[in-house]
């Protein structure tokens, strides 16, 4: 037997996650002196409260969980007999992959007959989330382990995401992106078009003034590197933003093809502790990242 892990920084919820068949492991933050799991400390995410204290000026921080952490959410599927296999968030972008290497060390030698496989998305929250659910549909048509990491490692270069942040404060403080200038761009309406490269990195490529302006740029990326756009699902995330979504939604089916399938997801309050409120980002099927 086979079980499958994806983490809430990949914006999988606990509902998208059972769709699947996946078990969700939960990744921190802080936020006023306390460290809060989602989906652990709470069942639905109340998007509005997080990012309304975001807006108010409060800049939560991310840390990486234990080893302990890990062995709490796998050891059970080794002790059913069942191998596991973990698609995850871009190991470029947090040091929580050293412990996830000493779980399983230690997890292999209490169960030597078991088998750990796992799978970097090079991504994290929307574009994370799109690869894996297409990986969740191999898995739920019986595919192995190998069959699902040989996918996502032939695959993945063809998912992109782009996205604008509202406020350049969070992405300074965490300093997850490069290329991205310590400018008073916030104030003068400047936002950064952001993608995450082949390595897994956030990277500023670019900026427009306005938001109307950074929402046609963000269409026009998939305009034209989008590829077999209708066999793939389109996903928009936003931190608390679901009108420029549904707005973005809708240049999409006007001006590239109204039979897109295209899902809306809100990005998780730890990715979202990075990027800050009102941003949004597109993630499809490409000739390249």
């Amino acid at each position: 037997m086979l079980r499958v892990f994806v983490d809430s920084d990949m914006d999988f919820t606990p509902e998208k996650a059972a769709e699947y068949g996946f078990g969700l492991i939960s990744m921190p933050y802080s936020m006023d002196g306390n460290l809060v799991y989602p989906y652990e400390d709470f069942e639905v995410f109340d998007q509005k409260t997080f990012y309304d204290r975001l807006r108010q000026g409060v800049i939560p921080t991310t840390s990486a969980i234990s080893a302990d952490k890990y062995i709490q959410y796998f050891e059970p599927a080794f002790e059913e007999g069942s191998d596991v296999l973990y698609i995850h968030f871009s190991a470029a972008m947090s040091a929580t992959f050293g412990a996830l290497d000493d779980a399983v060390r230690r997890l292999q030698n209490k169960y030597p007959g078991r088998r750990f496989y796992e799978v970097d998305t090079l991504a994290i929250t929307t574009l994370s989330y799109n690869i894996a659910c297409e990986a969740g549909e191999l898995y739920r048509r019986g595919a192995t382990a190998e069959q699902i990491v040989e996918f996502v490692e032939k695959e993945r270069q063809h998912f992109a995401m782009y996205f604008f942040a509202d406020d350049l404060t969070f992405f300074k403080h965490s300093g997850r992106v490069t290329g991205l200038a310590a400018t008073m761009g916030t104030m003068f309406g400047i936002r950064p078009i952001i993608y995450i490269g082949e390595e897994g990195k956030m990277v500023s490529i670019g900026k427009e003034r306005g938001r109307v302006k950074a929402m046609e740029k963000l269409v026009s990326y998939v305009r034209d590197l989008g590829r077999d756009l209708t066999d793939h699902r389109v996903v928009i995330g936003h931190s608390d933003c679901e009108d420029v979504a549904l707005e973005i939604k809708q240049m999409l089916l006007d001006q590239i093809d109204s039979r897109l399938n295209i899902e809306l997801v809100v990005v998780n309050p730890t990715a979202g502790s990075h990027c800050g409120p009102n941003g949004v980002g597109i993630s499809f099927y490409a000739k390249h990242r």
